[in-house]
């Protein structure tokens, strides 16, 4: 056991690293899952639902969120809504201003006026430059809808996310 230990810490590990890794391979082995009939519904997206306690027919963007986390280990408090992914505690970037830099496995949020709250997330994989990063997120689709029909990688703008948060302990 203790040649273990050492390794990873002669090799630079930390069990951040190692989670930042298991996230970053969960989220993009889902990468192609598609709902069944495009109802929020299909054996996976289930399974994404089933981790926030909901069944078929639910927006499950929040849902990919937790069950990857679920997944790796890293307990969270992120439910069902969109709005459970964004911490002012956790604030890696928020409302156009980098509090930290964001790394692999961070989670954004998107705000949208006409609804008055947030209602999509998913996950920051890699900052592109300071003006767009590189996303994996469920129930979205290749325009980048909130309300999609599977799991897809995608470009976004920092300008247009409401939020950044980390909730991979450092």
């Amino acid at each position: 056991m203790h040649f273990i230990i050492f390794i990873f810490i002669l090799c630079g590990f930390s069990h951040s690293g190692l989670s930042q890794s298991c996230i970053a391979d969960t989220y993009y082995s889902q990468v192609g899952v598609r709902e069944a009939t495009g109802r929020n519904d299909g054996k996976q997206v289930e399974l994404y639902l089933k981790s926030v306690g909901l069944g078929k027919g639910y927006a499950w963007c929040s849902a990919f969120v937790r069950w990857c986390f679920d997944k790796c280990g890293i307990k969270t408090t992120i439910n069902a809504m969109a709005l459970s992914t964004h911490s002012s505690k956790r604030l890696v970037y928020f409302k156009g201003k980098f509090i930290k830099e964001p790394q692999q496995g961070d989670v954004f949020t998107l705000y949208y006026p006409h609804l008055k709250r947030i209602g999509h997330t998913g996950f920051h994989d890699k900052k592109i430059n300071d003006k767009i990063f590189k996303s994996v997120e469920g129930n979205t689709n290749s325009a980048g809808s909130r309300e999609g029909d599977g799991v897809y990688v995608k470009y976004r703008s920092y300008r247009a996310i409401y939020s950044i948060n980390r909730w991979i302990e450092q």
